[in-house]
C-alpha cells in the first residue's frame, strides 16, 4: 500500500483536484465511492491490469461501436431487499432488475464481438455469467412499463375483465345522468369531476337538494356542489371492491416474483458491480482523453522517466485560455536519485517537481498521464512531500521548526523505495546555518538511497550535486533579456538565481544594487555569476542545436533534391559547399559544449579548492579569450591615439567609445538606459551605460624641414 507524508501531502499536490475531475465524469454510486476511496497500486501486475484497462476503455471512445456499459441507476437498497425473506419489489424495481441484466448480456457480448481485442477489459467480466432465465421471467410477469401484466394470473385476468366490465357500465350510466342533467340546466360550466376517488356531477348549489346522490364536496366559491348520482353509488362500490382485489392479486404476484428473483440476487449482485467497474473505467478513461494522456511503461523497481510530461491542471487551463504549455523530460533513477532544482523565484521549480509527483500519485492511482507513451514510471511505497508553508498554529510551530519536523521524519522513514519533494530545502533560517543542515540533510537522505526532488537558492547545495554521486543538478530556464520565466527544465547543471538582474531591471535604484554587490561575499557573487553566464551560455547552445537541427534537415532535403540532377559536377560541388556549412556550424557548437563543461569542472572546483582565486582565474580565462583581450587591447590603443573620453553627459551627435570593445560611434537617439549609436553606417540599439562620451584629437601640425 502506497503511504503518504502528511496526511495533506495528496492535497498539496492538487491530486485532490484531479480526483474532482474524475467524480464529474462517474455516472454511478458504485464509481463515486470507488473514487473517494482510491487505492494506490504497489504491485506491477495490478498497476498494469489497471492502466490496461483504462488504456483500452479509452480506444472505445469516439467511435460507433462503443462500450455498452448503459446501466447507471442506484439499486443498492433493492438489492438489500432481495435479500430479505418476504420483501416485495415493486414493478419498477424489478423492471430495474431486468434492464440491469439485459446490459450485462450486451457488455458480454460486446466483448465477445470484438475478438480478443480488449483483454484487459474482458478480464473485469471473466467470472459473470449470463442469466437468461431472468428476462425470460421477469417479461411474462412485467412489462415494459413496470406493470404486472393481465396474464400473470388467471384470476388476475378474470379481476381486470371484471373492472372493466363495470366500468364500461359506469360510463353508460353516468353519460346517462349527465345529459338528464344538462336538458334540465342543473349542471355547472364544468360539469363533472372526480372527488375522493368517485365520479361525480358538478351541480350549481341552488339545485344541490333536487339532485339526489352522496355530495363529496364543493368549489372554492360555493357555486358549485359535487355529487356522486344516487345511481351510479353502488357501481362504484363495485369497482372499488375489484380495484381493491386486484391491488392484492398484483401484491401477491410481486411477491411470487421478488421470490423466484431472490434465487439470482448472487448474480444481480455481480451485474451491478460490474457495471460500477466498469463506469469507474470510463471516468478514467475520459478524462484521460481530455488530458491527452498515455499508459506510460512499468518498472517494479523505483525511478522515474518522464518524457514531454504536462502538469495536467496546467495543461487544462492554458488550454482554455489558449496558452501554450510547457512539457518537462527527466528521468530518477538509482544512478541519479536526487534532483537539485535552481533558478529564479516564479521560474516553474515548484511547479516542476509538484508535476512529477502529480503524476506518480495519478499513475500509482491506475490512471493514464499526459506524457509521451514511451515514458516510464516504477513503483514507490511512500511519497513524502514538504511545500509551502507547513506551520502548525495547533503546535505553535515556527516555519522552520515545522520544517525540521518533517525533515525528522523523512529521516526516520525514508528508504530506497521513497519517493520525496521538498520545496525551498533549509528556508526560513541563518543562511550560513540554513546552508549548512540543508546540505546534511541531503546526504543522509542519499545514504539512504531516496529518490526525491529538492528546490533550492543555497549555492553549497548546487555544488553538492557536482560532487556527491547520486544527486544531480537542474535549472529552470530563463530569458534575462525580457526577465520571462522559460518554464523549461534543463538537466546537468545549476541555475542562477538572477537577483542582481532582476532587481536591476526592474528599477531598483542603482546604488542600492552596487551596495548589495558590495555587501556579497566576492567569492559567493563571481561564483553565482558563472553559473549565470553558464546557464545563457547553455540557453544559447539551445537555440544552437536547434539551428542546426533544422539547417541539417534542410540540407538534406537540398541533397536529396540535388541527387536528381544530371550534372554530376555541380552536385558534387553543392554537396562539398553543404558539407563545409556541417562541418563550421558543428565546430561552433563543440566549442561551446567544450566550454560548459569547462565551467561545470570550476563550479566542481569551487567547494575543494583552498585558494579561490585560482578556480576565479580559470574562469575569467574562459570568459575572456587572450585573442579578445589582446584584440581588445589594440583597439584602445588605436582609440586613445585618435580620441579624447571627456566623459560628459552625453547629447545627441557625440562621438561614444564602446567602454568594452573600444569601437567608436555617433549618438542618433537616447530613449532612458538605451540608445541607438551610428558605428559607420548602420545604427545599433545599445545600452548607453556602456557607452562614454569622447572628442577627436585635433591633428598635430607638421613641423617643417630646414635647408
Amino acid at each position: 500500500m502506497l503511504q503518504f507524508y502528511p496526511e495533506q501531502a495528496l492535497e498539496r499536490l492538487e491530486f485532490e483536484k484531479i480526483r474532482q475531475l474524475l467524480l464529474s465524469k462517474c455516472r454511478t454510486t458504485y464509481a463515486k465511492n470507488t473514487v473517494q476511496h482510491l487505492k494506490f497500486h504497489t504491485k506491477k501486475e495490478y498497476l498494469e491490469l489497471a492502466l490496461l484497462q483504462v488504456h483500452e476503455y479509452k480506444q472505445t471512445l469516439g467511435g460507433n461501436d462503443y462500450f455498452p456499459n448503459d446501466f447507471t441507476k442506484d439499486i443498492s437498497s433493492e438489492l438489500k431487499l432481495l435479500r430479505i425473506p418476504g420483501a416485495v419489489l415493486n414493478g419498477d424495481d424489478i423492471l430495474a432488475l431486468n434492464q440491469l441484466t439485459i446490459t450485462i448480456r450486451d457488455i458480454l457480448l460486446w466483448l465477445k464481438r470484438q475478438n480478443n481485442l480488449y483483454p484487459s477489459l474482458e478480464t473485469i467480466a471473466i467470472s459473470v455469467v449470463y442469466q437468461k432465465e431472468i428476462p425470460k421471467i421477469i417479461n411474462e410477469m412485467i412489462d415494459d412499463a413496470g406493470v404486472v401484466r393481465d396474464t400473470a394470473s388467471t384470476e388476475l385476468m378474470q379481476i381486470r375483465s371484471d373492472i372493466e366490465k363495470k366500468r364500461q357500465q359506469l360510463r353508460k350510466a353516468f353519460e346517462g345522468i349527465l345529459r338528464k342533467l344538462n336538458k334540465q340546466g342543473y349542471l355547472a360550466d364544468i360539469s363533472e369531476s372526480f372527488m375522493n376517488g368517485r365520479r361525480t356531477v358538478a351541480v350549481v348549489a341552488e339545485q344541490k337538494r333536487i339532485v339526489k346522490g352522496i355530495m363529496h364536496g364543493e368549489s372554492e366559491s360555493g357555486k358549485t356542489v359535487f355529487i356522486e348520482p344516487e345511481e351510479t353509488i353502488e357501481l362504484n362500490n363495485d369497482l372499488n371492491s375489484l380495484e381493491r382485489e386486484e391491488g392484492r392479486e398484483v401484491y401477491r404476484i410481486l411477491k411470487e416474483l421478488t421470490a423466484q428473483l431472490s434465487v439470482y440476487h448472487p448474480h444481480f449482485e455481480s451485474y451491478f458491480k460490474l457495471c460500477g467497474v466498469y463506469d469507474f473505467i470510463r471516468a478514467k478513461a475520459i478524462l484521460a482523453k481530455d488530458l491527452n494522456a498515455f499508459m506510460p511503461r512499468i518498472s517494479p523497481h523505483p525511478g522515474t522517466h518522464l518524457i514531454k510530461a504536462y502538469h495536467p491542471l496546467l495543461l487544462l487551463h492554458n488550454k482554455e485560455a489558449g496558452k501554450i504549455t510547457h512539457p518537462l523530460t527527466i528521468s530518477i533513477d538509482k544512478d541519479n536519485r536526487i534532483l537539485m532544482i535552481s533558478g529564479p523565484n516564479a521560474g516553474g521549480k515548484t511547479v516542476s517537481m509538484k508535476t512529477i509527483g502529480l503524476l506518480q500519485a495519478m499513475c500509482q492511482a491506475g490512471m493514464l498521464i499526459p506524457a509521451d507513451d514511451t515514458s516510464e514510471v516504477g513503483i514507490f511505497k511512500q511519497i513524502m512531500i514538504h511545500i509551502g508553508d507547513t506551520q502548525s498554529i495547533e503546535n505553535e510551530l515556527s516555519t522552520y521548526s515545522a520544517h525540521l519536523r518533517d525533515m525528522k521524519y523523512f529521516l526516520e522513514h525514508a528508504n530506497s523505495k521513497t519517493l520525496f519533494f521538498v520545496d525551498e530545502l533549509g528556508s526560513g533560517s541563518d543562511p550560513n546555518l540554513g546552508g549548512a543542515f540543508a546540505e546534511a540533510i541531503v546526504e543522509q537522505l542519499s545514504n539512504k538511497k531516496a529518490m526525491g526532488i529538492i528546490t533550492t537558492h543555497y549555492l553549497n547545495l548546487k555544488v553538492m550535486a557536482g560532487k556527491v554521486p547520486g544527486i544531480f543538478n537542474g535549472a529552470m530556464a530563463f530569458d534575462e533579456e525580457n526577465l520571462l520565466p522559460l518554464y523549461q527544465l534543463v538537466l546537468g547543471k545549476p541555475g542562477s538565481s538572477y537577483t542582481f538582474s532582476i532587481a536591476q531591471r526592474s528599477g531598483l535604484p542603482e546604488p542600492v544594487i552596487n551596495r548589495a554587490r558590495q555587501i556579497t561575499d566576492k567569492g559567493h557573487f563571481k561564483l553565482d555569476k558563472m553559473l549565470h553566464q553558464t546557464e545563457q551560455q547553455s540557453v544559447r547552445l539551445t537555440g544552437k542545436e536547434r539551428s542546426l537541427d533544422q539547417l541539417i534537415k534542410e540540407n538534406e532535403k537540398l541533397k536529396s533534391k540535388y541527387e536528381e540532377l544530371i550534372d554530376k559536377e555541380r552536385l558534387e560541388q553543392h554537396y562539398q559547399t553543404l558539407k563545409l556549412q556541417n562541418k563550421i556550424k558543428k565546430e561552433e557548437l563543440d566549442y561551446l559544449r567544450d566550454t560548459e563543461r569547462k565551467f561545470k569542472q570550476i563550479v566542481f572546483d569551487w567547494k575543494r579548492a583552498e585558494n579561490k582565486q585560482e578556480v576565479i582565474e580559470a574562469a575569467e580565462k574562459i570568459l575572456f579569450k587572450k585573442k579578445h583581450i589582446i584584440q581588445n587591447q589594440v583597439a584602445a590603443t588605436k582609440a586613445d591615439k585618435n580620441y579624447i573620453i571627456t566623459a560628459k553627459e552625453p547629447q545627441i551627435g557625440d562621438l561614444m567609445r564602446n567602454k568594452d570593445n573600444h569601437q567608436i560611434g555617433r549618438l542618433m537617439e537616447v530613449k532612458g538606459k538605451k540608445a541607438v549609436i551610428r558605428i559607420g553606417h548602420m545604427p545599433f540599439s545599445v545600452t548607453l551605460e556602456e557607452w562614454i562620451t569622447v572628442e577627436a584629437k585635433k591633428p598635430q601640425p607638421r613641423k617643417k624641414k630646414v635647408d
